[in-house]
């Protein structure tokens, strides 16, 4: 796999050490992207930053065929991930039929509402999961896969389903395991 070069990571508005970016992933907008150290995002991704722009953090992974668009801001924590297959919307068309839809009309035929997305520290989301605007999930938890987040999910928590629910609590030794990587790697985070 052929990851960007130095020189194709500087469209970005930064981007940390060790980044590793398939150069098979589609940006829009890089200049309103951030992305920290040790973050790989792999193949087939397609990664649209709005006015809101898109914060990475560190040690983030996004695997193939993940979506992220939208105006609104997204902010993806580190240490979080984003199984194959995942959409996070930070906009969304109107669907009651008082409007038209897509992004080939002007404005003034839609009606699109946008809000921010924040996923937290050591949040795991598996395949094929959909995120809508204006969803907050707290630091630890999980997303099962085939889910469809459209309430804010409490910390280290896991849900599933469509819409997803909250079945029971996660295990908490992740923020333990953090700190050892770190002071193992001389690393603040």
């Amino acid at each position: 796999m052929r990851h960007l070069n130095k020189n194709e990571l500087k469209k970005f508005k930064s981007v940390g050490k060790d980044v590793k970016i398939s150069s098979y992933a589609s940006f829009y907008f890089p200049e309103n992207i951030t992305i920290g150290d040790y973050t790989r995002i792999d193949d087939f991704c397609v990664i649209s930053a709005g006015t809101g722009g898109i914060e990475i953090g560190r040690n983030v992974h996004i695997a193939v065929y993940v979506s992220i668009q939208g105006a609104g801001k997204v902010t993806i924590s580190d240490f979080a991930g984003l199984s194959s297959r995942t959409t996070v919307y930070s906009s969304n068309d109107d669907y009651s039929g008082k409007y038209l839809t897509g992004p080939t009309l002007p404005s003034i035929y839609t009606k699109v509402t946008s809000g921010d997305v924040y996923i937290g520290k050591h949040v795991i989301i598996g395949s094929g999961s959909v995120i809508l605007p204006n969803i907050k999930i707290g630091n630890g938890s999980a997303i099962g896969a085939l889910s469809l987040v459209n309430k804010n999910c409490l910390p280290n928590s896991i849900y599933l389903g469509i819409p997803a629910r909250r079945v029971k609590k996660r295990l908490k030794n992740l923020f333990e395991l953090e700190k050892l990587y770190l002071a193992e790697n001389n690393d603040e985070g």
